[in-house]
């Protein structure tokens, strides 16, 4: 995956986009490495992506890190990064493995589905 757009848009826009998908299938053309998440509300947009929500993801966009890492970078509790993964990786921006850490159990690696995001909010 190449890129992520998180942007608003109304339920017009969102079947133009499939529509336009569709025909691109149709005609077996290739698919761009994207994916687009679509709010209706700005305000949802970014209460989804609020700042410290941001802050994570542009940390694991670097790298892949473990809950205990974004914890001592982001200079957060655990029950909040806990929290701000799950929530990320159910709107389907991130992803997370379970790892073996040898002396301590298991540990959870949280990573990027993509090495950029763009967020396009439209008012009116």
């Amino acid at each position: 995956m190449s890129k992520v757009s998180v942007r608003t848009d109304d339920v017009a826009g969102f079947f133009n986009r499939a529509k336009h998908a569709a025909r691109r299938a149709d005609q077996r053309q290739a698919f761009e490495g994207s994916v687009t998440l679509s709010f209706e509300d700005p305000q949802q947009m970014f209460t989804v992506l609020s700042e410290s929500r941001r802050q994570l993801m542009l940390e694991i966009m670097v790298e892949p890190k473990t809950i205990n890492d974004l914890t001592t970078r982001l200079n957060r509790n655990r029950s909040s990064i806990t929290k701000d993964v799950g929530l990320l990786e159910k709107m389907g921006l991130i992803v997370s493995t379970r790892q073996s850490n040898p002396g301590h159990g298991i540990q959870k690696m949280v990573q990027a589905i993509a090495p950029k995001i763009e967020m396009v909010a439209t008012l009116g």
